[in-house]
């Protein structure tokens, strides 16, 4: 059984993780490089990806139902919020916050091309971590981590008062859906006093529209209407 070094045991006890089973730490700090220098398939290690899949989830529902918990906000607001707060960018800077480039795992070319401080290996590392702490120790005990290394990300203005257009640009990357379209599908009234009827649709997910006095208002408020209809 793989064990951790006692210096990366040491840091996860200081970060606030409970580790009890090591062989789940040391696979989730492993990239996928790590492997490259042992060609026979008994010396690989495991690598990270699968416990990326699971913190993934894990950081959503925790992340969530805080959200849900501190504020009133409406479903797209909520929705804002969660995307910028678990985006890749915002794992991967907690992860340097606490020091995690120290022990990742990786080969030697990998390390070489600066892998230690990528924001894809960070953000997927920092969510494999949450996902040992998860199978390791349950939700409540991963929960109260995230929300103590997220703390201050809570408490800020990340995904707040964001434009319409961005937070629905954003939320269609982070669920690996189409970007938006947006189609100019009526005008009415004098050219002094127009109004347009915009219509926003993302493939596979659904369309919304609404009309304003611009082009450029009626994107932005048909951007609003999709974020809260399916946000």
């Amino acid at each position: 059984m793989s064990e951790l070094p006692d210096e990366s045991l040491k840091w996860l006890t200081s970060c606030g993780f409970t580790v009890k089973t090591e062989a789940i730490w040391q696979e989730a700090l492993t990239h996928g490089s790590f492997n490259s220098g042992s060609p026979a398939q008994e010396d690989h290690a495991r690598d990270y990806q699968r416990l990326e899949f699971l913190g993934d989830r894990v950081l959503g529902l925790a992340v969530a139902s805080w959200l849900y918990s501190a504020s009133d906000s409406h479903e797209g607001q909520l929705s804002q919020r969660l995307n910028a707060l678990v985006s890749g960018r915002t794992c991967a800077r907690i992860a340097r916050s606490i020091a995690m480039p120290d022990h990742l795992r990786l080969g030697k070319q990998a390390r070489e091309d600066g892998g230690a401080d990528s924001d894809n290996i960070l953000g997927d590392v920092m969510e494999a971590v949450i996902g040992a702490s998860f199978l390791d120790n349950g939700f409540d005990v991963t929960r109260d981590v995230i929300l103590a290394l997220w703390k201050s990300d809570l408490a800020g203005d990340a995904g707040k008062s964001k434009h319409p257009k961005s937070a629905l640009q954003e939320w269609a990357a982070h669920n690996k859906r189409a970007m938006p379209q947006y189609d100019v599908t009526g005008r009415s009234g004098p050219d002094h006093a127009s109004r347009f009827m915009v219509k926003v649709r993302i493939h596979n997910v659904g369309e919304a529209e609404a009309e304003a006095t611009s082009k450029s208002e009626a994107e932005k408020l048909a951007a609003k209407a999709f974020l809260e209809q399916f946000g």
